[in-house]
């Protein structure tokens, strides 16, 4: 189906699909010639369909994937010449934010990983909340190669998931990861055959789409709160949330369902 938030911006839709059925809205990058490297208009598209998931109450899961062969390669270097853009300001205005809003999103992400994730590619697939990946993925930072530092998160998500060492191993050395590689070393959650990412995909998506919404919300609050803070912040943050999540539905819901000997039947509330 067409994004509103796209429509309602003047914008065509073209670099970014939005599909939403059953609860999941896909969101597809979709500049395969380039293997889905990012432009501005693509960002911007992104930016304005992340938005329409968000407010949408249909919506419980994203995921988000790429068109053809790649997931992302990262940033279309021929928009960015060197000494001719204010890098600063182009990250600050256009790709920041969006790494901001799947972090902060209270709907699980999952990341569709359907080919090579590089430079600020495999930043968007750090920052979402799961990632699968298809078993001919590969990955790498990428920004060294042509003389530049990571940037879209990359130093803020590797040494949270593999340590300082192997964070500045992959950042340093650019060496390609595959996709068993990823998995070994905590980087992605499953790797799925390549022909069976889509429908495996869906199939987790919908999963977490049946779910608690509102806790889900809340978890990732505190767990992106918790690796900033610690222990006795943690504990507190996570009793307030826990007060918020006993007010919802889906608890009350849950909680009959537990008496009830049955499984819960979650809306989202």
């Amino acid at each position: 189906m067409p994004c509103r938030a796209l429509e309602e911006a003047g914008m065509p839709g073209q670099n970014v699909q939005y599909e939403l059925r059953d609860g999941v809205a896909t969101l597809t990058l979709n500049r395969p010639e380039a293997l889905n490297a990012l432009n501005r208009p693509m960002l911007a598209e992104l930016r304005a369909a992340l938005r329409e998931a968000e407010r949408d109450p249909r919506v419980r899961c994203l995921v988000l994937t790429g068109a053809g062969k790649a997931f992302c390669a990262g940033q279309d270097l021929e928009e960015l010449e060197p000494e001719e853009q204010d890098v600063l300001e182009y990250l600050r205005e256009h790709v920041n934010p969006i790494i901001l809003h799947l972090r902060r999103m209270e709907k699980p992400v999952l990341a569709a990983v359907n080919g090579v994730a590089a430079g600020a590619g495999w930043s968007l697939a750090l920052a979402c909340d799961l990632r699968m990946a298809s078993a001919d993925a590969r990955f790498l930072t990428a920004f060294v190669q042509v003389g530049l530092v990571p940037d879209a998160g990359s130093t803020y998500f590797l040494p949270r998931l593999v340590g300082l060492g192997r964070a500045f191993e992959l950042c340093a050395l650019s060496d390609s990861l595959s996709a068993e590689e990823a998995l070994q070393w905590g980087l992605v959650n499953w790797v799925v055959p390549p022909g069976e990412l889509r429908d495996r995909a869906g199939e987790m998506a919908s999963r977490l789409a049946q779910g608690p919404t509102r806790a889900y919300g809340l978890l990732k609050r505190a767990l992106f709160r918790s690796v900033e803070g610690d222990l006795a912040s943690a504990l507190d943050y996570e009793a307030m949330l826990q007060k918020v999540a006993t007010r919802t539905e889906d608890h009350r819901e849950g909680w009959r369902a537990f008496r009830e000997r049955r499984p819960p039947r979650f809306t989202g509330r």
